[in-house]
């Protein structure tokens, strides 16, 4: 079922928020599952960069929002943004950056099949920081990356989030003790010698959610390795910025994609 991956089989019309994008709600092939997205484009524009959004949370938290989606492509990208396998009646289970991975590899490819996209950026917020380093090590033609109050290190996030332990150790089977390296295969901080994309971090260092030091570890192995990467810290943000803020870093971090297009 590989050789299908990314492929379309359903495509409807969704209500857009924003008069100059439109939306479409898309079911694809993931690993032989039938998942859903959002799709979203510019209308009158001839747009040719790809943006995988890859959203953060699981199950109906953090789930895509259309507003969000139609924003980044009003900045002149086609958005691609899937659900992952389980939620809003697509097939399967999610399981927090495991196997659901497939569904942002298969996602980027259903991008990399629609003939007017040239070049594709990779974004992740909170947990999609993980999915979305996960995509640019196994794509390495990535234009660029940028994860926003991102998740880097699986492990950290078991020992930080208390109100998520219970859910990790049912979806990834235990604790980070008893399963060292399910956790491991869930950080990406491992196998950054293969990313060739460069990165651009954005992060509040009051986050709650998921520590700046999920940043910090992710940037001191990035320069490590030599890798390209910047840096926007936030001091007095938290994981959610004001709104005003929000939508200057949504035209900064666009502006900052499109120049890194190979």
């Amino acid at each position: 079922m590989i050789e299908f991956n990314g492929k379309i089989i359903e495509m409807k019309r969704f209500p857009s928020p924003n008069p100059n994008v439109a939306l479409k709600e898309i079911t694809y092939l993931s690993n032989g599952l039938s998942v859903k997205g959002m799709l979203a484009e510019p209308i009158n524009e001839q747009v040719n960069d790809g943006f995988l959004y890859l959203r953060g949370g699981i199950k109906s938290v953090g789930k895509v929002r259309p507003a969000r989606i139609a924003q980044f492509a009003q900045e002149g990208f086609i958005v691609f943004a899937p659900y992952y396998r389980g939620n809003q009646g697509g097939e399967g289970n999610e399981d927090f950056a495991g196997e659901d991975r497939e569904d942002a590899y298969s996602a980027y490819l259903l991008l990399k099949s629609l003939p007017q996209v040239k070049h594709i950026h990779i974004f992740g917020f909170s947990r999609g920081g993980v999915m979305a380093l996960l995509t640019g090590i196994e794509f390495p033609d990535a234009s660029s990356l940028v994860t926003w109050g991102g998740v880097s290190d699986m492990s950290l996030t078991y020992y930080e989030r208390k109100d998520l332990r219970r859910m990790m150790k049912r979806v990834i089977g235990g604790t980070p003790e008893k399963f060292p390296d399910r956790y491991q295969e869930r950080t990406p901080l491992f196998e950054l010698e293969r990313l060739a994309a460069p990165v651009l971090i954005i992060h509040g260092a009051n986050d709650q959610n998921v520590s700046v030091e999920h940043a910090y570890r992710l940037e001191r192995r990035l320069r490590s390795l030599d890798k390209p990467v910047e840096c926007w810290y936030f001091d007095h943000f938290t994981h959610y910025f004001p709104p005003a803020i929000n939508r200057k870093v949504v035209e900064d971090l666009t502006k900052w994609m499109k120049m890194q297009n190979k």
